[in-house]
Formats: C-alpha cells, structure tokens, sequence
C-alpha cells in the first residue's frame, strides 16, 4: 500500500485563456475543477496507474468536504482529518497562445496543535499496513517546519520508505532526516544547496550534494526530465539524465507530481532504476497533455517511455 500525505489540501481551478493579460477581461476557452494538492495529485495518478494508494491530510470546512467528496468520486481511497478552518482554493491559469501559467495559491487554513496530533496518529496508523508514504505540498499556518522531519524520522522506525517533496524550510529539515526519495525542482533544489546553477555540470553536483545532505535518492526535475541519483536494489548508486524531447502541452500544472507518482509506481513494483526513471519522465510529460493536476493516458505511456533517454553522468563529488 502507498499512502499519500496533503497537510494543505485544495480546490484546484485550473483555466484555459488565449491571449491572458493582467487587469483585462477574459472569458476561459476550458477548465476543470478538481481536489488538489501535491500529495492528492500523485494519489490520483497512482490510481489511474492501478497502484494501491490511500490519500490523507486536512481537509476543513465546506472546501474540505468537496475535497473528500471529489476523491470519492473519483473512486480514490481516502482518510482525512477534519479541521475546523475552510481548506483553500488555488487558481492557475494557462494561456495557449505563448504557453504561459499564472498560478494563485491560496494561504490555507492554520491547524490548531490538537488536529496536528490527530492527524500525526492516523498517520501512524495507516502506515502499519504501507510500504511507502509519500509526503508532498506546503505546510499549513500552525504546522512546525520539521513536521515532515519528525514523521520520517517515525516512519522510517516502521520500515516504511519514505518520500518528500516539498521545499524551503521544510525541505531541509526533512532532508536531515534521511528520507528515501526527495524530488525538489530546479528553484527547489537551488535552495536547497545553496546555490544557483550555470550549467550541467552544476545541476548534477547538486543531485550528489544533496545526497551528502541526508537524502538516499534524489530526484532533480526539470522540464524536459531529471537528473537523478538512486539505489539500485544490491546498493549500487548511479547517477543519471533522463529527458525527452520538448512535446506541445496544454498545461504543465502538476506536472511534477505525475512524475513522481511515475518513479514510486515503478519502485513499489520492483522496478531498475533506469527503467523507473524513464516511466516518471513519461507520466510527466504526459500529464502535460491535460488540463488539471496528475491526469494522465496510461494507454500512451509505452510510446512515451520509447521516447525518453538517458545517460549516465559522472561529477568530481564523492559521496559515500
């Protein structure tokens, strides 16, 4: 079982609007409304997937309770706790003349020291029966920057494999936790170590310097794919670039989450490494094709992977 942590939950409006501009009238050309959240996104693409998942968080108010509703409909197991300030909504908005996003997110509800709690043993709870949890998305006001941290420090007691993507603050110290997979993008990632990078070579060295952080496996995003250093199952580490030619999109929203979802459908199947890497880059690209979050054709993603390469990289950084 996979279980997916959304701690701020959201209504997700996603608008198609030819030729956007700022403090001009428009009317959408398309949209879709949907339950969102960087962790319900991979949920929803772990289901399409057919991977046995169950999503979890906050869900608060009358936004909350469309949350949960739509997740039902959509037939995705879920197990929220239920907190007294409304859940937000976030609003992206696409333009197809230049390829352009607007996003709009919402602060979210603040999450009193009690719900925390709550939810901290339902967590627990379900976790007794999981093989991964997968903790993505922003903290809500309330919540501690070392939440993620302190759940993998208790997960991984329960020999639990655990992921996180998030950024910040929070990305840090989850970091120094030793989680099993981090998947941050490039502006993630340059917070993350420090610096920005210039070139190939930098964004590579910072895949391995955050493996020195505390991370096992690091999955670097990018537009076209990722570079990513793993585990292969007896212990070797490899460090590789996978990519795919640039495809037209209609959105790119969430993009990243059909990518990670991709990388832990493939790892919770026993999956190598390289062929792990190519399904993730897949699904992200082609999540591309949809409007809304962690939608996706699995029909397409024999042709998709056929698409991808990758290469095996090496850098001047050691790491143990």
């Amino acid at each position: 079982m996979i279980i997916t942590v959304t701690l701020n939950a959201a209504i997700d409006k996603s608008l198609s609007v030819p030729s956007f501009r700022l403090g001009r009238r428009h009317r959408t050309v398309e949209q879709r409304t949907m339950a969102g959240g960087k962790g319900v996104n991979v949920a929803r693409t772990l289901k399409t997937l057919g991977q046995p998942v169950i999503a979890t968080g906050f869900a608060g108010g009358p936004t909350g309770t469309r949350i949960v509703e739509q997740l039902t409909e959509e037939s995705i197991l879920n197990d929220f706790i239920r907190i007294r300030e409304d859940s937000r909504t976030n609003t992206a908005v696409y333009d197809p003349t230049n390829g352009q996003q607007t996003e709009i997110n919402e602060r979210g509800p603040a999450v009193t020291s009690k719900e925390i709690e709550l939810f901290r043993d339902k967590l627990l709870y379900l976790a007794r029966g999981a093989d991964i949890v997968v903790m993505a998305g922003s903290l809500p006001r309330g919540v501690d920057t070392d939440f993620y941290a302190r759940l993998v420090r208790d997960l991984k007691r329960m020999d639990v494999l655990t992921v996180v993507d998030t950024d910040g603050e929070p990305l840090r110290q989850a970091v120094r936790a030793e989680p099993d997979v981090i998947s941050p993008n490039v502006l993630e990632a340059e917070e993350l170590v420090g610096h920005e990078f210039n070139d190939e070579e930098d964004r590579a060295i910072a895949v391995r310097e955050m493996i020195q952080l505390g991370a096992r496996e690091a999955l670097m995003t990018m537009p076209d794919g990722c570079i990513a250093s793993i585990l292969e199952p007896n212990g070797d580490r490899t460090l590789s670039r996978v990519w795919i030619e640039p495809r037209e999109a209609v959105a790119a929203v969430g993009s990243g989450d059909a990518f990670l979802a991709g990388y832990v459908a493939s790892r919770y199947q026993g999956q190598a490494a390289e062929q792990a890497l190519r399904f993730a880059v897949a699904c992200g690209a082609e999540s591309t094709k949809r409007l809304g979050a962690g939608l996706i054709e699995p029909r397409e993603l024999d042709r998709i992977v056929a698409e991808t390469a990758i290469e095996r990289l090496t850098t001047p950084v050691e790491v143990p």
